[in-house]
């Protein structure tokens, strides 16, 4: 019974963890036709960033000290997941008076502007990101994976600094 208790199976369930997000992100997609906006899709880039580093912890099963960089890469990548979670959770809430469109496709922007300039036209927000088309228990999408990056965080730091007996 100790061994669902390891740091390799705590990684893997943060792995399965984050398949799950994108399962019912692409199963909204495409069974529901909610196409995401740009804001939405960064959240996914987070949650397979997450998922890739946890299935790498528990397929490598390093050591004591390696898990620890695991666990804080983990636990950074959803930080900064979270960060633009609740970035959009805030634009949705609370929109600025004057929220223009997102404009072009994430796709159309890449192949104009450099990375930097992307990054600050998404994070600003439009009004296709102030939509709520989805919603559950009063929290709208953005607000769910506010809360499944903050687990998944909270998680990773765990596993990063829990001692092994």
């Amino acid at each position: 019974m100790n061994w669902l208790f390891t740091r390799r199976m705590g990684f893997f369930a943060l792995a399965l963890a984050c398949a799950g997000m994108m399962a019912f992100a692409l199963y909204l997609q495409y069974y529901k036709y909610l196409n995401p906006c740009p804001l939405c899709m960064f959240q996914r880039v987070f949650v397979v960033g997450v998922g890739v580093v946890a299935l790498l912890a528990a397929l490598h099963g390093p050591g004591q000290g390696r898990y620890r960089y695991y666990g804080m890469a983990t636990g950074v990548i959803g930080l900064v997941g979270l960060g633009v979670a609740v970035r959009h959770t805030l634009l949705q809430y609370f929109p600025p008076a004057d929220l223009g469109s997102c404009g072009a496709g994430l796709m159309q922007m890449f192949e104009t502007m450099n990375v930097m300039e992307v990054i600050i036209q998404v994070m600003a927000g439009g009004s296709e990101c102030a939509a709520i088309d989805w919603s559950l228990l009063g929290l709208s999408l953005p607000g769910w994976s506010a809360l499944g990056f903050a687990g998944l965080t909270a998680v990773a730091f765990a596993l990063a600094f829990r001692r092994q007996r």
